[in-house]
């Protein structure tokens, strides 16, 4: 008895640390494969059409990776790290193109295999990412669509260990943005993404506080706000 006792803990120690270096692996893939094809907040998406192997590799990597809430860093690194790749992915296998919405049920329809699930991008980030954290409205800055209108991809991975501060960073830059926010004294042009997701923005207060919680330059609590229509075209990088 006291012999299977350890055999199981040790073959579950295995596993943990197969596990581990599973996810390790894939962060450190994806950190390499964002800083070789992302400059400047867009995507070298010709390049990767050429050379897809790098792409290839880290998505195999993460295809039967589990990870769990428990965890949330990791989990949410991981899913957000996901979604940003399937995109570069699903623009890739479609290219040349001009929009996302080029391809039919891009979001809502095609599946893939990554987490040990299968899913839609619209399952990661409404289903695993926004229900299960859904007092997180800073994941629609890390979330990047291929679209213009989406807030800038970045050129490195976000990891468990950095999630935190990279989740500030993105929204603290998207809401300071000019060109995210468009101010004119008291009128406020602001993305149809805070239309869209209304619902995340306001569980402290207006629109205009979450906002304000990460501006420099305070919006006007009387600001006069509408929403300017989200560009679709291609973050890709020329």
């Amino acid at each position: 008895m006291k012999r299977t006792l350890l055999q199981t803990l040790f073959f579950l120690l295995i596993v943990t640390n197969i596990s581990a270096q599973d996810v390790a692996t894939f962060f450190s893939k994806s950190d390499s494969f964002f800083k070789t094809n992302v400059v400047d907040g867009k995507v070298k998406y010709a390049a990767i059409k050429k050379n897809p192997e790098a792409l290839n590799a880290v998505l195999a990597s993460a295809k039967s990776i589990a990870v769990s809430k428990s965890d949330a860093a990791t989990y949410q690194a991981f899913w957000v790290n996901a979604y940003n790749l399937l995109v570069i992915d699903g623009i890739v296998k479609n290219y040349p193109l001009k929009s996302p919405l080029d391809v039919s049920g891009f979001f809502d329809k095609t599946k893939h295999e990554i987490g040990g699930k299968s899913t839609t991008l619209n399952g990661i980030e409404n289903d695993l990412l926004r229900a299960q954290f859904p007092t997180e409205a800073r994941f629609h800055f890390v979330l990047v669509c291929a679209g213009l209108g989406c807030p800038p991809i970045i050129n490195t991975a976000y990891k468990p260990a950095t999630l935190e501060s990279q989740l500030q960073k993105q929204t603290v830059l998207a809401l300071n943005n000019p060109n995210f926010i468009r101010v004119n004294k008291n009128k406020a042009q602001i993305s149809q993404l805070f239309e869209w997701y209304k619902g995340d923005f306001e569980q402290k207060g207006s629109t205009v506080d979450f906002i304000n919680t990460y501006r420099k330059e305070q919006l006007p609590e009387n600001a006069k706000v509408s929403y300017y229509p989200y560009d679709w075209s291609l973050n890709e990088a020329k």
